[in-house]
């Protein structure tokens, strides 16, 4: 594997396939500059990405092109075993074969700039059309026509498809804000970023320990291994986890903790919508208003009521009558009953009082008209959601995986012009304006019933000043804060834990959160993620069934190899999208499905008709 980037996340996503994927790789970054390291209060990104390499530098990862990295271990803490650094200015042709690019299984280029991404891929699909390629690029329209591009002249150079279906020289294009917004919007609602996204889910591996005596452990959507026994003393103690378990394996491990699949769901309030009676009329008036044309109506029909019983007129002329009296029309009691003239005084009387009402409901009604198009206050009585700051590229993804799983929203933006405002405008989320430094920024957001805080502006001070003032006004608040720099994100989150140990604190670089979808594409098209179980690796995949014996027309039953795959989904059709969990293990698998998997490093390659690797991890 070749890496190219010039900022934290190729050095996040090096180790990403060195400590989960087990993969050598080569990590091109640019020649490290000597240089003072800026305060971090006030580090900007450009800063930021000359730092990691600082840090690297010192850790005693740099060297030569030939050089292998030797430090044991880096200082945001990762293991940089099996990666070989060289410096280079840009990915150029030579800095490109010098790498093995020609060799290499899987090229991904993550620096900074679009342009100096789409020239080195270009570069690279010449040298080796058989090169699997992943590229960073931030315009996700351009992307795609790029994806084709590169996709079309691999299938020319090699005779393939023009899809890249046919081989394993495909492309992909992701963001970081893409990637990593679903591992944020996870961790506002569980805690954890480790997360899988399919078929329009959030998944999520949970350890769960052993179920008591006399009772069976959730298995979830599936069981996906048996952690290690505790008890070491007794036969077979020493032995590791057990992955893919069949059904007598999970029987006869009842006393290990267990690692299950589990949906990121939000079980809380949901914003209200308007979905109840004539949704038009409580959009178009308030409450208070609803209330008050509410009084007015009862005040009508009593009034009519009292001159049915006090004349004995018929009913509806009693209505008309007292409509009449209401709108001042000209229909004086003269000569009637004292009765009947004390309740025209009383209807003239309610008239007067309806026409403030009458003209408050039109200037509403007007107004909610007119704003139609503008941002949304956060409704009154408003708790459990979550409290967004920030609307740029990363909020705006954030805010859109939010709304997809149904978790009501307020963000919180001090730039009106923000390129997110529109994206909450269409969402109808509510919006705040104003600097969250002010006091009573926060508090109009709710901030006080607010079930997280998830900051990701693009500034790190502003970040931490939100985070410690909504701690000050919810000490247990679940707080998710988004920083540039993997050792301060440490600092922060050790500092804060420390602080408040009974809240749950989350503090993470962007590159942190999107390296795993990186690494995942490198590995290939059909690799959804992986989860870490203690030393061992399990991997998801999106397969299609044709193609392969090893499931073709057999049943999920069948299927099944323990301790190799097991197959978990089936994609539904293209006209319903989803995925069909919990499928009978009679079900056939036919050479048109595609099926979500989860396998072994060594499953998956023989699966795959691969050449599996001899690791010890695999």
């Amino acid at each position: 594997m070749v890496v190219c980037g010039d900022d934290g996340l190729a050095h996040r996503l090096a180790a990403e396939l060195t400590g989960v994927y087990g993969e050598q790789v080569t990590l091109v970054v640019p020649a490290s500059e000597r240089s003072v390291r800026p305060p971090v209060v006030v580090r900007a990104r450009s800063a930021s990405a000359l730092l990691d390499r600082v840090v690297t530098a010192a850790a005693g990862l740099t060297g030569n092109g030939g050089a292998t990295a030797t430090a044991p271990v880096t200082a945001s803490g990762e293991p940089p075993g099996g990666i070989r650094l060289m410096e280079a200015a840009e990915p150029g042709e030579s800095a490109l074969a010098e790498a093995g690019v020609e060799r290499a299984d899987a090229l991904a280029l993550v620096y900074d700039d679009d342009e100096t991404n789409i020239r080195a891929a270009l570069t690279a699909r010449r040298l080796n059309p058989r090169l699997r390629l992943v590229l960073r690029l931030y315009n996700r329209r351009l992307g795609q026509h790029i994806e084709e591009l590169l996709d079309q002249a691999a299938a020319l150079a090699t005779g393939g498809p023009a899809d890249g279906t046919g081989f394993d020289a495909s492309t992909t294009v992701l963001s970081d804000a893409d990637t990593a917004a679903p591992a944020l919007a996870a961790t506002a609602l569980t805690g954890t970023s480790k997360v899988l996204q399919t078929g329009g889910l959030l998944l999520r591996a949970v350890e769960r320990p052993p179920a008591g005596p006399g009772a069976s452990a959730d298995p979830g959507l599936a069981t996906l291994a048996l952690l290690s026994p505790t008890d070491t003393s007794g036969p077979g103690g020493d032995q590791g986890p057990t992955l893919l378990p069949d059904a007598a394996a999970v029987r006869e491990g009842a006393g290990r903790a267990t690692v299950v699949l589990e949906q990121v769901s939000y079980a809380g309030p949901a914003l209200p919508d308007g979905r109840g009676v004539m949704p038009w009329f409580a959009s178009l008036f308030s409450r208070r208003l609803r209330w008050s044309l509410a009084g007015m109506v009862a005040c009508v029909v009593a009034l009519a009521v009292a001159l049915w019983l006090v004349t004995g007129i018929h009913p509806l002329r009693a209505f008309y009558l007292t409509l009449l009296d209401l709108f001042a029309i000209d229909d004086p009691a003269i000569g009637e009953s004292v009765g009947r003239q004390i309740l025209q005084l009383l209807s003239g009387f309610a008239g007067l009082l309806l026409l403030p009402v009458l003209l408050a409901a039109v200037l509403e009604a007007l107004g909610t008209f007119r704003t139609t198009s503008s941002l949304r206050k956060p409704p009154r009585g408003l708790g459990g959601h979550v409290v967004l700051l920030g609307l740029g590229k990363i909020g705006t993804r954030v805010l859109t995986r939010l709304r997809e799983l149904n978790i009501p929203v307020v963000c919180v933006e001090s730039d009106p012009e923000a390129r997110g405002l529109a994206t909450a405008r269409r969402l109808r989320v509510p919006v705040v304006l104003g600097d969250v430094t002010q006091e009573g920024v926060l508090e109009a957001a709710k901030i006080h019933r607010a079930h997280a805080l998830l900051a990701v502006t693009s500034v790190d001070t502003t970040n931490l000043e939100a985070v410690l003032y909504a701690r000050a006004v919810r000490p247990d608040l679940r707080v998710v804060l988004r920083l540039y720099d993997d050792d301060f994100a440490t600092a922060v989150y050790r500092t804060l834990r420390a602080a408040h140990p009974g809240a749950s604190t989350r503090s993470r670089s962007v590159s942190h959160l999107a390296a795993p979808a990186f690494a995942g594409a490198m590995m290939g098209r059909q690799i959804l993620g992986a989860f870490p179980v203690e030393r061992r690796v399990l991997l998801f995949a999106a397969v299609d069934v044709g193609g392969h014996p090893q499931l073709e027309g057999r049943t999920v039953g069948q299927a099944f190899r323990a301790g190799s795959w097991r197959v978990l989904a089936r994609e539904e059709s293209t006209d319903a999208p989803g995925l069909v969990w919990d499928l009978p293990d009679t079900y056939v698998l036919q050479s048109s499905d595609r099926v979500v998997l989860a396998a072994t490093r060594r499953g998956l390659a023989e699966l795959l008709g691969r050449r599996g690797r001899d690791r010890a991890g695999a």
